[in-house]
């Protein structure tokens, strides 16, 4: 029996020491004066519950709520051993130890939790290039440090109020000689831009410790040469003939820019005016963010004003701008977009983009309509489609529809009447003249070989000719008279008698 026993004890302490404590949070990250409530359970009962907070050993009773470290959970029975942790201080950062012996064995089993009691980091550090100010595209890489945390710091990028993510490494984190603190140091590369020029680089540290971010800030100085806000020409709309008139045109620089017009011959660089004061070059006026005004003021605008091309340069020492101006009288349309609407000057008259539109699709629609004209010319279609019928009878040649049957040209049925009385049988018979009078009236060249052999026979004895001929009938389309049932046809018999005048074909 003490054999049975102790064999029994073995296997109670194998299965207790094997069993895993969940334990819940693994890790937690506390400011000094919070709370924090961890979590150790197992499957079976136990029979007391102890916590090592730091290098206090606290013993847990459900029930008693009082002092900095106090029991939470459901119960013993239950398996739970919980500590509520009050006013965690300074010297609690560490390892949180729970302690579960079961009810039936010495062994206690334990589990483990991580507890960093945060400690604010120091100041941030921007390391960046030390030249004071950056040109369009340069490459531009800075390093912010923060030191001494507990635990290491979180590092944001901005550029003014936009967060920046293009460019940003991944952020390197080493720990002191001989402390629990934590430095942290991030790099950033990025392409510098017009658009940088007077933006403030920040670098942000967030921390637990921390009621406020704190930053390292750089501002940007980037230089570059002038640069214009719209493509193409430019057009000044609403100006009035004999009154005042003045062509802005809006740039950036940095350096600031300098302004050389040319109208006609004259060359005007800003701040200066012609001889008579007539034209005037204004200093580009600086709108801020590296924005300026550029403008030419005239005293009175005339016609050869409105009609003349105007021409600026901008310029400064990284390089220059050209811009094309025109003045306008007319007012600038509701669909402009920039600064100008498309224009047209032809012959003094300026058409807008509607008009070109229109004027295009007018040309091409006549263009359409020729070559649809020519086509149907061409192939006898449409409104030329009784065009080969008409030539064939006016040169005496029979049709399809057998038209026209002797060399006279004379038509012998309508077109109507042979439609409308489109029979097997009316073909037939049709057919059968045509043959015969074929046979009996020969071509003009079989005439002209034939002459003498006539002429002979002629002497000789009287002969009757005899002609078939369809007699086409009146036009009787009208509504109230139906169509001929057939094609009617007459026999005209002829005697040569001596006397007669001679009838030629």
């Amino acid at each position: 029996m003490a054999a049975i026993a102790a064999l029994f004890g073995l296997l109670v302490i194998a299965f207790v020491s094997g069993q895993n404590v969940e334990i819940t949070p693994i890790k937690a990250v506390r400011r000094i004066g919070d709370e924090l409530i961890v979590l150790c359970k197992v499957p079976y009962q136990i029979d007391s519950c102890r916590m090592i907070v730091g290098t206090t050993s606290y013993r847990l009773i459900p029930g008693n709520q009082e002092g900095d470290v106090v029991y939470s959970g459901q119960g013993l029975t239950t398996g739970e051993c919980g500590a509520h942790i009050k006013n965690i201080r300074e010297d609690w950062n560490g390892n949180v130890t729970c302690v579960l012996p079961p009810q039936s064995s010495n062994i206690e089993v334990t589990g483990t939790m991580r507890l960093l009691v945060a400690r604010a980091p120091g100041d941030p550090h921007l390391i960046s290039p030390p030249q004071p100010q950056f040109k369009d595209e340069d490459i531009f890489s800075a390093q912010c440090v923060v030191p001494n945390g507990r635990p290491a710091a979180k590092i944001l990028w901005f550029l003014d109020d936009e967060q920046l993510l293009e460019g940003v490494h991944q952020p390197v984190v080493t720990d002191e000689p001989g402390s629990d603190l934590q430095t942290v140091s991030q790099n950033i590369t990025r392409t510098i831009r017009a658009d940088d020029n007077n933006r403030m680089l920040a670098c942000r540290a967030e921390h637990e410790a921390l009621d406020q971010p704190r930053e390292a800030k750089r501002q940007l100085i980037v230089h570059y040469p002038p640069k214009r806000l719209e493509s193409g020409p430019i057009t000044v709309f609403g100006l009035k003939l004999g009154a005042e008139g003045k062509l802005n045109v809006t740039v950036r620089s940095n350096p600031p820019p300098t302004a050389v017009w040319m109208v006609g011959d004259i060359r005007i660089t800003a701040p200066h005016s012609t001889d008579n004061g007539a034209i005037t070059a204004l200093e580009p006026l600086h709108l801020g963010n590296g924005h300026y005004n550029v403008s030419l003021h005239l005293a009175r605008i005339t016609k050869e004003d409105v009609e003349r091309t105007y021409y600026l340069q901008v310029f400064n020492d990284l390089g220059r701008e050209e811009f094309t101006l025109r003045m306008s009288t007319m007012d600038e349309p509701a669909a402009s977009t920039v600064n100008s609407a498309l224009l047209l000057q032809l012959y003094g008259v300026e058409l807008d983009t509607g008009a070109i539109v229109g004027i295009v699709v007018a040309v091409l629609v006549l263009l359409i309509a020729v070559f649809l004209g020519v086509f149907a010319f061409a192939t006898d279609r449409w409104c030329f489609a009784g065009r080969g019928r008409e030539l064939a009878k006016n040169s005496g040649e029979s049709t399809p529809a057998g038209d026209v049957l002797i060399e006279s040209g004379l038509p012998l049925s309508s077109p109507t009447s042979d439609t409308e009385s489109a029979a097997g049988a009316g073909r037939s018979r049709l057919a059968a003249l045509g043959a015969r009078v074929r046979a009996v009236i020969p071509r003009a060249k079989d005439r002209v070989q034939a002459t003498d052999a006539h002429d002979a026979e002629s002497q000789s004895e009287e002969k009757k000719g005899v002609i078939y001929a369809e007699l086409a009938l009146g036009d009787q389309t009208s509504a109230d008279k139906p169509p001929p049932p057939s094609t009617e046809y007459a026999e005209i018999v002829y005697t040569d008698q001596p006397g007669q005048k001679e009838v030629k074909e």
